[in-house]
């Protein structure tokens, strides 16, 4: 596995490098190495992202700075097993691996002791998937439509199990509680812990006939259409959560149906929270002089004065051209920032001008 860059070096600035100087270098590279733009390179673009994640947060920057890519996660060291090597019942030299799966303590241990542990509800199972949108869709909302494969209410049976005209009757291996009890043996001595039944599911009943179509299962695989609305201003790697949306289990709710999102990068903007970034290039005559130029930004072409004087990287506001808040109305800014383009290639004339304006400057600091 290839060694992680210094993300400094990534970026192309010192280690006592500003937050401002951090963020202007990431927004040059993020643009130059765009995968959609010419000479783009996707690897590097992502690279440069991940290191402009760490640098930009001051705590995360500090726990680079003093423990480097481990700090920030990079080599597992931070969110781990906290259980790992822990040295347990199994003897000298013998590790234990506790796999509490989804439960927590207080429900092993209530299980265990009768310490009232709630009692879970069957339902059926979370179903993750992934969306990729467009930057603008991700600025101003979408609708979307997923085409899924999932558990869901078998239509024969409608769900209960049994056959059409027959009942169901109460499980003979739980006796309708659902629930079985066994006997655990462990260093405290033996143990009772209850568990779902596995001849019924949980359920305390089963069918007289099981159904011909599911086979007493319940539910059945289906292609469905779920169409749901993203909201404006969502981010990338945010998930919407679309509550008994997931898949289906016979006599219980539906689980839920987790959307992560993904934004696509555009070519011309970034995004900081709610606001959207760009550069404008002018040329030294502009700058010297003061002009008006058009910006673009995802309402279209706004019309934008760059006062005379102005330098290369400074930033000008259009205020409500931004990303919508997601709590609250309104809408963030659009930060335009001005670099300043020395030609490389001079007419005889251009020179000779330039020269003139260079000597008359020397004069007037030298005369006050």
């Amino acid at each position: 596995m290839a060694e992680k860059r210094d993300y400094y070096e990534v970026l192309g600035v010192g280690k006592n490098a500003s937050a401002d100087e951090i963020k202007k270098a990431f927004r040059r590279k993020a643009v130059e190495l765009h995968p959609d733009k010419e000479g783009g390179d996707e690897a590097k673009f992502k690279e440069v992202n991940e290191a402009y994640e760490v640098l930009k947060d001051q705590q995360k920057r500090q726990r680079y700075d003093q423990f480097g890519h481990a700090g920030v996660g990079g080599n597992g060291a931070a969110g781990g097993n906290p259980f790992e090597g822990f040295q347990g019942f199994g003897g000298q030299g013998q590790s234990v691996n506790f796999d509490f799966g989804d439960m927590g303590l207080g429900d092993i241990f209530g299980s265990f002791f009768g310490g009232g542990g709630r009692q879970r509800q069957n339902r059926g199972n979370d179903v993750e998937t992934r969306v990729e949108i467009t930057f603008e869709q991700a600025v101003f909302g979408t609708e979307i439509d997923l085409n899924l494969n999932l558990e869901d209410e078998c239509e024969h049976c409608k769900g209960t199990t049994a056959e059409p005209g027959y009942e169901l009757k109460t499980c003979d291996e739980c006796g309708g509680t659902g629930q079985v009890t066994r006997v655990m043996r462990t260093v405290f001595g033996n143990i009772q812990s209850q568990t779902p039944c596995p001849k019924c599911g949980g359920r305390g009943k089963i069918p007289e006939k099981p159904c011909s179509v599911c086979h007493g299962k319940g539910t059945q695989r289906k292609a469905k259409k779920i169409a749901f609305k993203v909201p404006a201003g969502i981010d990338d790697g945010a998930t919407i959560r679309l509550r008994e949306q997931g898949e289906a289990l016979a006599n219980g709710p539906k689980g839920d149906l987790y959307v992560n999102i993904r934004v696509k990068a555009h070519k011309l903007f970034t995004r900081e929270g709610d606001l959207i970034l760009s550069e404008q290039h002018i040329g030294m005559v502009d700058a010297a002089l003061g002009t008006e130029i058009d910006v673009e930004t995802v309402d279209g072409r706004v019309k934008m004065k760059v006062p005379p004087g102005t330098q290369s990287g400074s930033d000008f506001k259009l205020s409500g051209h931004g990303v919508p808040h997601l709590k609250g109305s309104g809408r963030g800014a659009h930060i335009v920032t001005i670099l300043v383009d020395t030609p490389a290639k001079l007419s005889r004339e251009q020179r000779e001008l330039l020269e003139k304006f260079d000597d008359a400057e020397h004069k007037r600091g030298f005369f006050g």
